[in-house]
């Protein structure tokens, strides 16, 4: 055991797993951030992958970051909560995606609840 005392977990030391700084879990913490940890860590696609992008619109500025996820290929959910209270920009937004996703990409636009939106690319 070497680190920690009896009555934690015990630990095993590993040569082949760094001892980097930021690297362990703090106390309350769950799961590593891999956000945090890799903001712009490559992505390798194969033959029939998929990706699925999680997206938050706070306002119709995000809208072409999703269309380009979705002209892509990728699987995209959008959560429109913030925008519910302004409809006419909830709608033009609802619309450009829509009207990008189904009649230029042949997709499909799928309702999730109230406030998201499912976004398949045709392939």
């Amino acid at each position: 055991m070497a680190r920690g005392e009896a009555d934690g977990p015990r630990w095993i030391e590993m040569p082949s797993i760094p001892d980097e700084a930021g690297m362990a879990i703090e106390p309350g913490e769950n799961y590593h951030d891999l956000a945090d940890r890799y903001p712009d860590a490559p992505v390798s696609r194969g033959t029939g992958d998929a990706i699925v992008h999680r997206a938050v619109l706070d306002d119709i500025t995000g809208v072409p970051m999703v269309m380009d996820w979705v002209s892509d290929g990728d699987l995209v959910i959008v959560e429109m909560s913030r925008m519910l209270s302004r409809e006419l920009e909830l709608q033009t937004a609802v619309e450009k995606l829509r009207g990008f996703v189904e009649d230029d990409l042949c997709g499909e636009v799928v309702r999730l609840g109230n406030s998201r939106l499912l976004l398949l690319p045709s392939n």
